[in-house]
């Protein structure tokens, strides 16, 4: 990855990462009101700048980034060009995503505690729940649906916070038309593989996310991509008490329920699945802070 000096009125510090459509640096504002503030700045590949369709993509999730704000979202603080270049400016989240924990702790044998894994849930139902229903300038519903939900794109900081990122591939429903539903495999729902777009997509993204956070595995498996998507067609999965007996009964049927096949039988709303998840944690146990001293604990200070 090449290491510009600067990006607009930002000073590049180091690179944090690159994807098949942008690169992301850790940078400092230059000007106010951000002079000295750290933030991540995300980019899109100099080798895409003049391919139209990525041009879009990249615009649009720009433009609905930036009106959502919500404290479990990642927030973009400032979107700009310079020359060809588009870049968005957001919170840089310290810490680790939760797919990185999750592979952490198969590495190390250690099952997260299920107090946690629920509490992790809920705070990325809280997001979604906020951003399905966020309006725009006009006040009127953007329909957002993020179609990436995924343990890669939910963060935990190291001081505590819990942030959904990543709306590059979102949709809102008020686009029309017939895009594609996008987002990776494993996550998809049985609908989302016929091309629906609405906010279960998302739903049951964090059903698939927390049984993968409590046994450590992902339920729809197969050893190519159609026997996994007739597993997930036919919700064929180990049911997680069969992988860990220690899992409260309620919890199983939680997700059963999430994973049911006719979308009308699962939870309606972010906010529904969210208030069924409420009661099954220890608030004295799934804190941020508390979450946030464990993963400290697996990758260490500096790692």
């Amino acid at each position: 990855m090449t290491l510009p000096a600067r990006v607009g009125p930002w000073e590049v510090l180091r690179p944090l990462g690159k994807g098949g459509m942008a690169e992301v640096f850790h940078v400092r504002g230059l000007e106010a009101p951000f002079v000295d503030k750290v933030f991540a700045l995300k980019r899109l590949l100099p080798s895409l700048q003049a391919d139209p369709e990525a041009v879009r993509l990249f615009s649009a999730e720009a433009e609905l980034s930036k009106h959502l704000h919500h404290p479990n979202i990642v927030e973009v603080h400032d979107v700009g060009r310079e020359g060809q270049s588009i870049y968005m400016v957001m919170d840089f989240i310290d810490g680790r995503d939760v797919g990185q924990i999750i592979k952490r702790c198969r590495q190390r044998k250690v099952l997260w505690p299920v107090d946690f894994a629920v509490y992790l849930a809920k705070a990325l139902l809280d997001a979604l729940e906020y951003a399905h229903h966020a309006t725009g300038p006009s006040g009127q519903e953007l329909g957002v649906v993020h179609c990436d939900v995924s343990p890669s794109n939910f963060f935990v900081s190291r001081t505590g916070e819990l942030k959904l990122g990543d709306f590059g591939v979102a949709r809102s429903l008020l686009e029309g038309g017939a895009d594609q539903v996008m987002g990776k495999p494993y996550y998809l729902s049985p609908e989302a593989l016929e091309g629906a777009l609405t906010p279960q997509v998302d739903l049951w993204a964090v059903g698939v996310t927390l049984y993968e956070l409590i046994t450590l595995q992902r339920p729809f498996l197969g050893k190519t991509p159609d026997e996994v998507f007739d597993a997930i067609r036919r919700s064929r999965y180990v049911p997680v008490q069969q992988l860990r007996p220690d899992v409260p009964a309620v919890i199983e049927g939680l997700i059963s329920r999430a994973f049911d096949a006719d979308p009308q039988h699962r939870y309606q709303s972010a906010g529904h699945f969210a208030e069924a998840l409420q009661p099954l944690y220890d608030e004295r146990v799934g804190t941020p802070l508390a979450i946030s001293a464990v993963v400290r604990g697996l990758f260490g200070t500096t790692d």
